[in-house]
């Protein structure tokens, strides 16, 4: 972890000094909540029955089958693969943005990324990690081994939010990369318009994938606390605005709500798992509650 010490410092988050230490400190919690892991079966495809003979183990005994023909029948399965997933991190100019809050949209989807990291290792799945900005930038190739997560804070700890992005256009990136299915973990603004996002959504489905997308938006950027004339700045295209914060406050927080209220639409149709959050929420309560959600579906 001595790559990552200049990121993790305690002023940087100072409850937990470690990235790594809250990781565990928030999945360890996570653990005492589920009953189980909320990507179980993903991985395992059922595939034939097999007649019982002694000495196999009778938790796959499928009793369904006994019920009807009163005979004993195990259920095979395909030889288990364990889940691939993929943390996939927006590196543009905009997730560095925070209004009052002590952690950006960036340290706030790095604090999420650890947290389902060290979960998936924790439950002996590979994950890797990919970032990307107008291009994919870096792309560590999915494992399942204990120091994998350090490596992953390593890289994101030398990373900086800047410039401009395209979602999309990345995204397709990804779904050419990845040749077998997995669990893409999306961490995101989505600051852009949302069609070809949602467009290259739909590719990464069509590959197989099953997606997370974390919609994250500063406090600010969701409940609007301005008043009287303020400067915005598009950090991205190097444009200022000055306008009256008060009388544009319902139209902008109305904007935002459709613009959430579409991804969360487009992404159900595609039965992709939507999660809305900002920075004024509390990450780990956020993700153990839908983590919680998620679990009850499987």
């Amino acid at each position: 972890m001595a790559n990552a010490e200049k990121y993790l410092r305690p002023d940087v988050i100072r409850q937990v000094a470690r990235l790594d230490l809250r990781a565990k400190f928030i999945v360890e919690g996570f653990l005492t909540g589920l009953h189980a892991s909320p990507f179980h079966g993903f991985s395992v495809e059922f595939s034939e029955h097999r007649k019982y003979v002694p000495g196999d183990d009778l938790k796959d005994m499928d009793w369904n089958v006994y019920a009807k023909t009163d005979k004993y029948y195990l259920k095979k399965f395909e030889a288990e693969t364990n889940l691939n997933g993929y943390l996939v991190m927006d590196l543009s100019a905009s997730m560095a943005y925070t209004y009052r809050q002590e952690l950006t949209k960036f340290d706030y989807g790095i604090c999420l990324a650890a947290a389902l990291g060290y979960l998936m290792i924790h439950q002996q799945d590979p994950v890797g990690l990919i970032t990307f900005d107008t291009r994919v930038q870096t792309c560590l190739p999915p494992h399942s081994k204990r120091t994998q997560l350090a490596t992953i804070l390593s890289v994101l700890a030398n990373l900086k939010p800047t410039g401009k992005t395209d979602v999309a256009e990345c995204l397709h990136q990804v779904a050419a990369m990845i040749r077998s299915k997995g669990l893409i973990m999306l961490f995101s603004d989505l600051l852009t318009e949302p069609g070809p996002v949602i467009e290259s959504l739909h590719h990464l489905r069509h590959r197989g994938h099953e997606i997370i997308l974390f919609h994250i938006l500063d406090e600010a950027e969701v409940h609007f606390p301005f008043d009287g004339v303020i400067e915005f700045e598009d950090v991205e295209e190097d444009q200022r605005l000055t306008l009256d914060a008060k009388g544009m406050r319902g139209d902008y927080i109305q904007a935002v709500q459709e613009f959430r209220e579409k991804f969360q639409s487009e992404c159900a149709k595609a039965n992709i798992d939507y999660v809305p959050m900002d920075t004024s929420i509390s990450f780990d309560k956020a993700l153990l509650e839908y983590l919680l959600k998620r679990q009850k579906r499987f």
